[in-house]
């Protein structure tokens, strides 16, 4: 009876805790710009920026005319995914059984993340009725101490005894969509629905003896935290840092049997300890993502050393060519633990088994991201452009339909057998459906990754064409238009549009690819050298019809491998700009396969737009070498073979773009002929 008594009154202090909160948090729908104390740069708010013309431009229409409502039609469809059905189930409000992954709770939060930031930019009131419709049948879920988890509260199952049953993946989801929502909208239904689950697993894992796992429930934390002011959330996000790795041999023998203490996930050793990315790639980045937001509120300098040596790790050793890094299917850590959808050991860089899940990949980008707002670093916006033009946007065809769960970057026919979840061609749906809302969403808000603003400077991150209409943290207002083809081009102009009462600073990236890059300012040239993998501070007192013409030259450049990535040996690929190039069969004559083509060293490839071809994209065009194929007769080697090649016109396209013609071949790295 005491118990009873003392879990009703936890219950009713949490929900009058969450009421306090989900009123107390600043309104207008326009809340002030986060204020991380240890991050350089601060972000914009959701609608500070517009998509005018271009690539990101036509994603972001597409996302909004299609991509949402197809999603929608797929998880309210009780013949499909049955996501919407089970909040209403769990609620007993209808009959029927849990049906869907473990975390296809988390897939309609992704989703209604992505629909707030469209709004937050549209004004489409449609979505406005459709995320409250949403809503409603979220909180009808929700148990009265804020559990939330329709998976585990259908069947009755046990809370918190494994981390792969995705609760706290889940409510993390949850919170972040939360702090969306009522950014875009000023409503705060979703937000109080938030503040109740995260004070449940306040009251659950702030115990003395707790031990879990939080991964993407951290990030969720700290976006709370920032909403609201409620340190307790930070506390918890911080808790769930320092227990990864943490665990005593007892508890992981008797509470969980998924591979705890193991490099499975990233639990074999302290977080601010370690030193290399391993385990499943998607927990992995998700768990540096809340670290890193842990970093830009408390400082904490260990923290932030072990991400950089993790990312260092990353980018010099475990990183393909498309910002993808999730080599292992299934296999092994460096430490012999068993792991799936895992970073690999060095340079184990398969490109036709490199599963290269999108979420992971997502996940990366959204690390690097965070890397540079609390560092201003250049090289991570490099690196989050690289992850987002090729090996995230890959993962969604040009209908804005189609899917891939794995990004390979090589398809032989016959050879090469599929990888789970991975399909000859995009597809609709299937049962793992985390990818699809991820790369939504992600699409969704990349107009706020676009700037980002610091004392008396302005960032430009990553360059389409757009209006800026935001304040610096002084207060004061900035207008602006970016004018631009890229990526198919490196010129950019921008446009100031309003006068500035006091000086500020263009911080421009100027990309770590590009050679010879200039910049103009009402027509005269900057004699500063503007340095690759830096910004360049551009600082005056601006006036309305400055004009800042920066150029950065776009050549097709042949790429090649570190010698200890055995895959890509005596191979290379093409980059042009920030776009990795690929060759499909599609393009090829019949009888000539990818796998047959051979690249001259000194080949030149011409670029060429086509209006009409995939959405519009900017091909290459050259001429290359292929050796006519020697039919194999039951052999596994035999004596080298005379080359006779032959000339052979070739076209690349952007990798991003491939499969989207039907099934076919393709390959991003091709042999060498050295003259």
């Amino acid at each position: 009876m005491k118990a009873s008594r003392s879990l009703k009154f936890i219950t009713v202090l949490t929900l009058f805790s969450s009421i306090i909160n989900a009123t107390s948090v600043s309104s207008g729908g326009k809340p002030d710009l986060p204020k991380s104390p240890y991050s350089l740069m601060k972000e914009v708010n959701l609608a500070d920026v517009k998509w005018t013309k271009g690539l990101w431009a036509d994603k972001f229409t597409l996302i909004h005319k299609v991509g949402i409502p197809n999603m929608w039609d797929l998880l309210n469809n009780p013949s499909i995914m049955h996501a919407t059905q089970n909040f209403r189930i769990a609620a007993g409000l209808e009959d029927g059984a849990y049906v869907g992954t473990k975390w296809i709770d988390g897939d309609t939060y992704k989703w209604l993340e992505a629909v707030a930031y469209v709004y937050a930019v549209t004004k489409d009131e449609k979505l406005s009725l459709l995320m409250d419709e949403v809503i409603e049948k979220i909180s009808s879920a929700q148990k009265p101490d804020g559990y939330i988890d329709t998976y585990m509260t259908i069947p009755r199952k046990e809370r918190f005894q494994n981390t792969s049953d995705h609760e706290l993946y889940n409510m993390g989801h949850l919170m972040t969509a939360a702090c969306i929502h009522y950014r875009a909208t000023d409503k705060k239904s979703l937000l109080a629905i938030a503040l109740k689950a995260a004070d449940c697993l306040y009251t659950k894992f702030t115990e003395p003896s707790a031990h879990y796992l939080g991964y993407s429930s951290i990030m969720g934390l700290v976006e709370l935290y920032r909403t609201t002011g409620e340190k307790r959330y930070l506390v918890l996000a911080d808790r769930f840092v320092s227990m990864q790795g943490t665990g005593d041999a007892a508890y992981r023998r008797t509470q969980f049997t998924d591979g705890r203490g193991t490099d499975v996930k990233q639990d074999r050793t302290p977080l601010r300890k370690e030193i290399q990315a391993v385990g499943h790639a998607v927990y992995g980045n998700y768990l540096y993502c809340g670290a890193t937001d842990v970093y830009s509120e408390t400082g904490d300098k260990e923290l932030l050393s072990a991400m950089e040596r993790i990312w260092q790790n990353v980018r010099y050793h475990k990183m393909y060519i498309t910002g993808a890094s999730t080599s292992v299917h299934n296999g092994l850590s460096p430490a012999g633990d068993k792991v799936g959808e895992a970073f690999g050991k060095e340079y184990e860089l398969s490109n036709p088994h490199g599963y290269n899940e999108t979420c992971s990949n997502i996940g990366s980008a959204m690390w690097n991201w965070r890397m540079l707002t609390v560092t201003g670093e250049a090289r991570f916006a490099d690196m989050a452009e690289l992850i987002l033009y090729n090996s995230a946007l890959s993962s969604i065809g040009i209908d804005g339909k189609h899917f891939f769960y794995a990004n390979r970057l090589q398809r032989v026919e016959g050879i090469i057998p599929p990888l789970k979840r991975d399909e000859p061609t995009r597809w609709t749906h299937q049962q793992g459906f985390c990818c699809p809302p991820n790369i939504v969403r992600t699409i969704a808000k990349l107009n706020t990754w676009a700037y980002s603003v610091s004392e008396n400077c302005v960032w430009v991150n990553f360059y389409g064409g757009n209006k800026l209409e935001t304040e610096l943290p002084g207060g004061e207002k900035i207008q602006l238009t970016q004018e631009t083809d890229y990526p198919w081009d490196g010129k950019v102009k921008i446009a100031i549009l309003g006068p500035a009462r006091k000086e500020y600073a263009l911080m421009l990236r100027i990309p770590e690819w590009v050679e010879n890059p200039s910049c103009k300012v009402n027509g005269r040239k900057i004699a500063a050298k503007l340095e690759p993998g830096k910004y360049f501070k551009l600082n005056r007192a601006w006036e309305s019809g400055d004009v800042v013409e920066l150029d950065l030259p776009m050549t097709a450049q042949l790429i090649e491998a570190n010698f200890f990535v055995e895959q890509d040996r005596n191979q290379v690929a093409v980059k042009r700009g920030p776009l990795v190039y690929c060759m499909e069969s599609s393009d090829l004559p019949d009888r000539v396969k990818v796998s047959n083509v051979m690249i001259p060293e000194n080949i030149k490839l011409r670029p060429v737009y086509k209006e009409g071809v995939l959405g519009g994209v900017t091909v290459l065009q050259g001429n290359a070498y292929y050796k006519p194929e020697v039919a194999w007769q039951k052999q596994l080697y035999r004596p080298v073979q005379q080359a006779h090649l032959k000339s052979i016109k070739i076209t690349l396209i952007p990798y991003f773009a491939w499969s989207n013609r039907g099934v076919s071949e393709m390959t991003v790295w091709m042999p060498v002929v050295r003259q």
